[in-house]
């Protein structure tokens, strides 16, 4: 079964609500407040939703005004079994990528700086378990979303860590059946062990280098599905 976000069922109320409420451009939301307790979810889990909807156009949110509908033909045509549509996918999963480029592109910068021996054998053994799933034609997204996380372990930078940490259930989109393929993504295996050797050697040119080469095979993958 496709795990759900959170984050895509509060999207998923939104639209449906905007729907059934035949809201149309420039139409206003309820509150921040109001949505909460007609959603029954928490703030947290609505900032999230609401971000969802605006990265794929659906609404926009203005300070101190409140939040309004941009394309309510999009919200109309939400597929209620869980998907959205791939255009809009694409176009979120672009957006989150720009963030993940500058995100973790400093934690490799910083990771080939400062990683100690331990994490160089925590990630050595990581990519051994990834090298063993790949052969036996296993699932390798929960190894590959770890192997993502050591990264930021060995940058050894709390506050980055946390602000990967309050975005990591957008970024596991990457990970998770990235429009409905499970696979999508695996030809960035071979850039794992590249990378890793950058990070080991730390060589910061050799590792950026190959983070590169990684998100722009993603991003190529994404943009020609």
């Amino acid at each position: 079964m496709k795990k759900r976000h959170m984050h895509e069922l509060v999207a998923e109320e939104i639209q449906k609500y905007i729907e059934e409420h035949e809201l149309r451009e420039g139409d206003k939301l309820p509150s921040v407040e109001e949505l909460t307790k007609l959603l029954g979810v928490g703030r947290s889990s609505l900032r999230e939703g609401l971000r969802y909807l605006e990265a794929i156009d659906i609404i926009k949110v203005e300070n101190g005004k409140g939040i309004f509908v941009k394309d309510a033909t999009e919200a109309g045509s939400f597929r209620y079994a869980g998907k959205v549509k791939v255009e809009s996918e694409k176009k979120f999963l672009l957006h989150i990528l720009d963030v993940r480029r500058a995100l973790e592109g400093k934690a490799v910068e910083l990771a080939a700086r400062r990683i100690d021996a331990e994490t160089i054998e925590e990630m050595r053994e990581c990519l051994k378990v990834y090298d063993d799933r790949k052969r036996r034609n296993l699932d390798t997204s929960e190894i590959d979303y770890a192997f993502h996380q050591y990264i930021y372990k060995a940058a050894s930078n709390p506050l980055l860590h946390s602000v990967f940490e309050s975005i990591s259930e957008l970024y596991e989109k990457f990970f998770v059946e990235p429009l409905g393929e499970k696979r999508l993504f695996d030809d960035t295996y071979i850039f794992h062990h590249t990378l890793f050797e950058g990070i080991a050697k730390r060589d910061v040119n050799h590792a950026l280098t190959e983070f590169n080469k990684m998100m722009d095979l993603i991003e190529g993958n994404i943009r020609n599905y």
